[in-house]
């Protein structure tokens, strides 16, 4: 299926690693031109390796000049801006116990990129017609008990999708969002890492997941969010994919073993 995206210009924020730079690999694919911005610049550096289609922006997303530069760089590099991916953030167990000011900054970290992106992206992509992917959590749905910050930020980027989508349909753009649940980024693989028992540790996180007993590959989020921007989803706004194994919204009695 030809998902029309040759010549298309797409931004991803926290592109360099896990289900950023595994877009990026599928944007590239199809013949989009990519522009990364991420505050690890080795990282995005071999993301982009080879790859004349791809352009980094390196800094910290929570600052509002990093954001403009990217946005800025990609349109004058590329011509256009077409998509912007929203992917940026961090699980970063700010809980109730923790003092506000590192709920706050939990916010900043995980909300105000968002935000930001879209408020400079917005005339460009009205002038593509264009669409905004968001990555948000499972968490915004279903809670963790030990992550105010994050939760909060994820949930209101469940939140602004739908605003965005109302503000920005009479626009011709499109915004929707993509979540995960148990994904297996680098980000979860060193968590594994610092466990005990890291294969327990994974099997037991696995087995919480309906469909296969396994975790979502990078690659599976990927391939939902450039679907997403594509032209193949011309007619679908303001809405949210589940790529979980059925995490999210099965009973856990799925979890449990059983024989059909």
């Amino acid at each position: 299926m030809d998902l029309e995206l040759t010549g298309r210009v797409a931004l991803v924020s926290g592109g360099a690693r896990g289900i950023g730079a595994a877009t990026v690999d599928r944007f590239t694919a199809e013949g989009a031109q990519v522009l990364i911005v991420d505050r690890d610049a080795e990282a995005a550096e071999q993301v982009a390796a080879g790859r004349p289609t791809v352009r980094i922006v390196a800094g910290d997303l929570t600052d509002p000049e990093v954001c403009r530069r990217a946005v800025e760089e990609a349109v004058r590099h590329f011509g256009h801006l077409d998509i912007l991916v929203n992917n940026a953030g961090v699980n970063d167990s700010v809980g109730l116990d923790a003092p506000p000011d590192a709920f706050l900054a939990s916010l900043q970290r995980n909300l105000l990129p968002a935000y930001t992106l879209t408020h400079l992206a917005r005339t460009h992509l009205a002038a593509r017609r264009g669409a905004i992917v968001n990555v948000s959590s499972k968490v915004a749905t279903t809670g963790q008990g030990r992550t105010s910050g994050y939760a909060a930020a994820k949930g209101a980027l469940d939140a602004l999708t739908r605003e965005w989508a109302l503000a920005l349909g009479p626009h011709g753009v499109r915004v929707n969002t993509v979540v995960p649940a148990e994904c297996d980024t680098d980000q979860y693989q060193r968590w594994f890492a610092s466990q005990p028992d890291p294969e327990k540790a994974r099997r037991q996180v696995a087995d919480l997941v309906p469909f296969e007993r396994r975790l979502s590959k990078p690659s599976e989020l990927a391939d939902a969010i450039v679907w997403l921007a594509s032209g193949r989803a011309s007619h679908i706004t303001g809405q949210f994919l589940y790529v979980d194994g059925g995490y999210t919204h099965l009973d856990r009695a799925a979890t449990s073993s059983h024989q059909w």
